[in-house]
């Protein structure tokens, strides 16, 4: 297949540069989308990243309304298969019990994310109703990490980081409802911000009430792409209540300046969770840059309780996910679960929330009212509190501990077993403050490792504007002189 750019032009594009070449008319719209399907034809057998392309996106960019007059001016897109719906394209959730589903309208989200001029040209993988940390069934799909196929990705965003990485595509949409964005974007070497409570839209699928601790995002390669994302796509549908706010200028513009002076406090001791030694080393040489580059930096850990938090994220997790699943059965006349359709820790995660009552959930939500005012208290000494983005090395493909197809009889055993290597993502969704994985650093495997900065709600910016200045200091790429082992130059 011919493709306008060398494969070597096309992986050292960002969005923004993709767009650049078109707005020159150096490209067309049409081109980039064809490029990127020979991308994935070329990358995808290996890795297993994208579900599906759609052939008519490809061809006819501006299908479904697609904008080639946004921000992005046509750049291939892919999004992830759960979260926002995109009109009569299948969205199957990883599961086999979700076949055939095609939503019936655009998701708002979705209606943005064509405005911005970006060409949703198939979907990413995810596991099963994005709730274990890997795209791992194999009568489904196994997703691999591009950097070396024998580990996994890290999820729930699998796809969609494995895609990036490879470089079969710049920029892809993201989900994070405890780290779904920065675990793997950590584990793939990219950019995953994971944006305050009130940024993205979650309608129509979910409710201002429930569905708080998950945020929409984006997964990529450069700090500007990410900006002009949130730039382009947030804000709430008519009838969200969530506090909608707008920046006072965009971030597109707020990275182009280095942050003042910060207060960066840095831990890795949360509650019962420790990272390992040599992600303690990793994370002190990452302090030491900062500091190069002007930052007060001093290890402090934030006085939160984190024993509850930790219970009340896994009682949300569990109380929420049964009444998703309760409501499929409904809709489908079933009374339980299919075991031949579902993974059976997510039955069991049903079975479990599906009794909860409202004294647990009250408890929840007062603990979730209770820690999020003692970080915010935090916050009013310490402009961000930086950690690595997981704390155990990425595991080899077969752990099977951390899947819903686990056969552990203990749905919260399960659970703690990912809180044990995913300790410090889960804060930023239970409080819906912001937070950002950066790769700043590598695992002894050869695999990246992200570093993770949190901050107040609201102050998205500021996260991007370090995340930019620290980009500058590796000479505007984070990562520039090594490639994944499968990649579209290899």
């Amino acid at each position: 297949m011919n493709t306008v750019l060398s494969w070597d032009e096309w992986a050292a594009c960002d969005a923004t540069a993709l767009a650049e070449l078109v707005e020159r008319g150096d490209v067309s719209a049409r081109e980039l989308a064809l490029q990127a399907q020979a991308a994935t034809l070329r990358i995808n057998p290996q890795i297993s990243a994208v579900v599906e392309l759609f052939d008519d996106a490809i061809h006819q960019p501006e299908t479904d309304g697609t904008c080639l007059e946004g921000a992005f001016k046509g750049v291939p897109f892919l999004m992830k298969d759960l979260g926002p719906g995109v009109k009569g394209r299948l969205q199957e959730q990883g599961s086999a019990f979700m076949r055939g589903n095609r939503p019936d309208e655009d998701a708002f989200l979705t209606t943005k994310i064509r405005h911005a001029g970006l060409n949703i040209i198939g979907r990413s993988a995810t596991p099963e109703f994005g709730v274990c940390g890997s795209a791992e069934n194999p009568a489904i799909y196994v997703t691999r990490s591009p950097w070396n196929p024998q580990y996994t990705t890290f999820g729930s965003s699998a796809g969609a980081c494995a895609s990036v990485a490879a470089g079969i595509i710049p920029l892809a949409h993201a989900t994070d409802g405890g780290g779904s964005i920065r675990i793997p974007a950590g584990a793939n070497g990219l950019v995953g911000l994971k944006s305050s409570r009130g940024v993205f839209s979650i309608g129509p699928a979910l409710s201002d009430i429930t569905g708080y601790v998950s945020t929409q995002g984006c997964v990529s390669r450069s700090v500007r792409d990410t900006a002009r994302f949130v730039d382009s796509c947030r804000g709430g549908a008519p009838g969200e209540f969530m506090p909608y706010w707008q920046p006072p200028q965009p971030y597109s513009e707020m990275i182009t300046r280095d942050p003042t002076p910060l207060r960066i406090a840095v831990s890795h001791e949360w509650g019962n969770y420790r990272a390992t030694p040599y992600f303690v080393e990793e994370l002190e040489k990452t302090t030491r840059l900062l500091e190069e580059l002007g930052h007060q930096v001093e290890w402090v850990t934030p006085d939160i309780p984190f024993e509850e938090a930790f219970a009340a994220q896994t009682a949300c997790y569990i109380s929420n996910f049964a009444q998703f699943i309760q409501r499929l059965l409904e809709k489908n006349d079933l009374s339980v679960p299919p075991e031949d359709k579902i993974e059976p820790m997510n039955i069991r995660i049903w079975q479990k929330g599906i009794t909860m009552s409202y004294s647990e959930r009250w408890k929840m939500q007062d603990a979730f009212n209770q820690i999020s005012r003692k970080l915010g208290a935090f916050f009013q000494t310490w402009d961000l509190i930086l950690t690595p983005t997981f704390s155990k090395p990425t595991p080899l493909l077969g752990e099977k501990k951390y899947l819903t197809l686990s056969d552990n009889p203990d749905v919260m055993d399960w659970f703690y077993s990912l809180w044990d290597i995913f300790s410090y993502t889960p804060l930023a969704s239970l409080t819906g403050t912001p937070g950002i994985s950066l790769p700043l650093a590598w695992q002894q495997s050869g695999l990246p490792l992200g570093m993770h900065f949190q901050t107040r709600q609201g102050n998205d910016g500021l996260l991007l504007q370090l995340a930019a200045q620290l980009e500058r200091a590796f000479g505007g790429r984070f990562i520039s002189n090594t490639t994944p082992q499968v990649h579209v130059t290899r």
